[in-house]
């Protein structure tokens, strides 16, 4: 479903759950899960070919989320899309929980690959689209990383690899909101220019606001045409998107907010998704 309305509405509910289960579990990363509920959204609920019901059909489209410190993300899309009961995000970090820090495919319906270690998440999309490839199943492969994700070396080496066998069914989305751990992406070592870099590598290249539903649907559509290469929609984002404290604030990337904060984050949430 593209209506955007609905498409909002449930982004702002995605957004209020990842706030409130990081504060009860006092530990994640509000930063960096906030910026890419808009992908999430229309990828789950306006493009991916799956079903809660049977989360493991064959021809299923796959999903990976390379930056897997954006779990709670993850979690509450999963939970909205009913693979998971919405009961159990206030479990998140909690021993015993299935939802741990990261993602673990072993425990979650819906998840594809435990991810965590950055870096890794491409060569895993890489290898399920071969395997799509090799079966004669028409299945897509889809994934977010990073922008500070783009300093490790193997995200390179699977670049080249995508290219090369022409896996024009990996499409590839950097969250590129310019903050990590530790302050600005620029600063820190700077990557930029990402575009160019990706055209070199043999990828087809997309900008896209990562905000904004119509222009994530215009650039799937693009990368759904293309062929014979992959492609990567550079999305410019903003970490904390929706919560005014969060917004743009690196040291919201791993801190919980407090009960104080979460409160003045559903509030403000609430407002925005009235409009």
């Amino acid at each position: 479903m593209r209506e955007e309305r609905f498409l909002k509405e449930t982004a702002v509910e995605i957004r209020k759950n990842i706030v409130k289960m990081i504060c009860k579990s006092k530990s994640g990363h509000p930063g960096g899960s906030l910026s890419i509920v808009e992908i999430l959204t229309a990828l789950y609920f306006g493009e991916m070919n799956v079903d809660s019901k049977t989360p493991t059909m064959e021809n299923r489209d796959r999903f990976v989320l390379s930056k897997g410190h954006a779990a709670p993300a993850l979690y509450a899309v999963l939970a909205e899309k009913d693979y998971i009961k919405k009961e159990v995000l206030s479990t998140l970090r909690e021993y015993g929980s299935i939802l741990q820090g990261h993602p673990d495919m072993r425990k979650v319906p819906g998840i594809e690959m435990s991810t965590g270690s950055l870096g890794q998440g491409l060569s895993v999309a890489n290898g399920m689209a071969l395997s799509g490839r090799i079966s004669g199943l028409d299945y897509r492969t889809y994934i977010i990383m990073g922008d500070g994700e783009m300093q490790e070396g193997q995200i390179w080496e699977a670049a080249m690899t995508s290219a090369h066998y022409k896996l024009d069914s990996v499409c590839a989305f950097i969250d590129a909101n310019n903050l990590q751990i530790d302050g600005n992406v620029d600063k820190i070592k700077g990557v930029e220019p990402l575009d160019k870099k990706w055209e070199a590598f043999g990828w087809n290249v997309i900008k896209i606001d990562g905000h904004n539903f119509e222009e994530i649907f215009v650039a799937l559509d693009k990368a759904k045409a293309t062929k014979g290469q992959p492609t990567v929609i550079i999305a410019k984002t903003t970490k904390g998107k929706g919560v005014s404290f969060m917004e743009n604030v690196c040291g919201f990337h791993g801190v919980a907010p407090t009960v104080e904060e979460t409160e003045q984050a559903i509030k403000e949430l609430s407002v925005g998704g009235k409009k």
